[in-house]
């Protein structure tokens, strides 16, 4: 399969004309939130008018003042219920780490376990096949050597050795190879 490739005149050339696509995309974007801003504007705040007389503009200021007052304490209310739910997360990521900490998964130890006792437990009381496979073994009776017996009763260690220690011993340990 021969893949075609794109000249690099051409890939410059669709390059810059997606770049030019976004940034029409970007101001018009731009345009509609300097508008939407002024609309804003617009509704929440009238125009300021300078009153002339010293009676119009106390009477501005205590408006403004009370408005003041509404949007700090409607601030005050917000920022409370911030730090209230903030100390909460905090409270409850404790408790996640305490009840992690509490229940550590202990390393699973290996359980000898025979095959009925297993079969019941993935079964349930459903179980009523037996899997002894020792019981229908025979028994066979092991022929005991003579010479198994000889080496098996050595008798005493203690005494063999005691026989053995200091000059004595040496001097027996000759007398019976000889």
């Amino acid at each position: 399969m021969s893949e075609k490739r794109m000249s690099s005149s051409k890939k410059h050339s669709l390059k810059s004309m997606m770049l030019q696509v976004a940034k029409d995309l970007l101001d018009a974007e731009a345009m509609v939130k300097q508008e939407e801003r002024k609309r804003y504007m617009e509704d929440h705040c009238p125009p300021l008018s300078c009153p002339s007389s010293k009676q119009e503009l106390q009477e501005l200021c205590k408006e403004l003042h009370v408005k003041i007052e509404v949007v700090d304490e409607e601030r005050y209310i917000l920022e409370h219920k911030a730090i209230m739910v903030v100390n909460e997360v905090k409270d409850l990521n404790i408790k996640i780490i305490d009840l992690k900490g509490k229940f550590k998964k202990p390393p699973l130890k290996k359980v000898r376990m025979s095959a009925d006792a297993m079969l019941q437990a993935l079964l349930g009381s459903k179980h009523k096949v037996s899997m002894d496979l020792r019981a229908n073994l025979k028994q066979v009776k092991k022929e005991v050597k003579e010479e198994d017996k000889e080496l098996r009763d050595v008798g005493d260690w203690r005494k063999n050795i005691e026989d053995k220690t200091g000059m004595g011993g040496r001097k027996k340990m000759f007398e019976s190879e000889s």
